[in-house]
């Protein structure tokens, strides 16, 4: 199996993105599965309704989410309805979404889980008795491969989680700081590994925000709305190819930079 992982999809810029090359790239890339970290694309915190819908039709196969996933109510019926997209599943029992998935694709049946990390970041659940709970609930499925998307601040967070879970399940990769980091690799254990795959949205700009208002707001201290920026936009992520077993073959760090007027 071959399957894409997209990072944190940020406002229009990503979005938009992600729409006009999602069928292209599984072309391109021979991909069975495309799965994306949705949770920023309504204007840069949230997913809306026909936003989710509109990914599903260009090809994406399955979203996960992240401390903004109820910033846009309106998701909440679809977090309770669909079976393509999961909320963290160390958010408490009793929160909205489902913690699992298990979606079928031309290579198999591929899982999907979402964690929250638990340093610099809000009060969660721990992720590891979280992780081993979806698991041990997926194994009826019997998905051949498993993708654990880690939400979190911390590097080091994102690799105990990825020892922890190494040769459990088929990837490990980090999300939530929307820049990609240079450790792209496969443990030895079988499954690929990379702290963060980066954001899907305009990197000329701080972590897809506008500079100038950031530079201001962090300078004076006085408020101010940080619109999504604009330019140099680019989707990241990660190609993990995984063998009959669902351990991990190899890991290719992804970029695409789209040409925006």
């Amino acid at each position: 199996m071959r399957f894409l992982f997209l990072g944190d999809v940020v406002g229009k810029p990503g979005y938009s993105g992600v729409l006009a090359r999602t069928a292209e790239l599984r072309k391109q890339h021979r991909l069975d599965a495309v799965v994306v970290n949705a949770e920023n694309a309504a204007d840069g915190a949230g997913l809306m309704p026909r936003q989710y819908r509109r990914l599903i039709e260009a090809g994406v196969d399955a979203m996960t989410m992240g401390d903004h996933l109820y910033r846009r109510k309106e998701i909440i019926p679809i977090l309770q309805s669909s079976q393509r997209i999961v909320r963290p599943a160390n958010f408490p029992e009793s929160s909205s979404g489902r913690t699992w998935t298990v979606v079928q694709t031309s290579g198999g049946k591929l899982g999907v889980i979402s964690l929250l990390g638990r340093v610099f970041m809000r009060p969660v659940d721990c992720p590891f008795a979280a992780v081993d709970t979806a698991l041990s609930e997926m194994e009826a499925e019997n998905p051949r491969c498993i993708l654990v998307d880690v939400h979190a601040e911390a590097t080091s967070d994102k690799q105990v989680l990825g020892r922890y879970l190494d040769g459990r399940v088929t990837a490990v990769l980090g999300t939530h700081t929307h820049v990609p980091t240079a450790d792209s690799c496969v443990l030895p254990g079988g499954t690929a590994f990379q702290c963060d795959v980066g954001m899907s949205g305009p990197y000329d700009s701080i972590i897809g925000r506008d500079i100038k208002r950031v530079t201001n707001a962090t300078i004076s201290f006085e408020p101010s709305h940080f619109h999504v920026a604009t330019r140099d936009v680019r989707l990241c992520g990660a190609i993990i190819e995984a063998d009959g077993e669902g351990k991990a073959i190899s890991i290719e760090r992804f970029e695409d930079r789209i040409e925006t007027q």
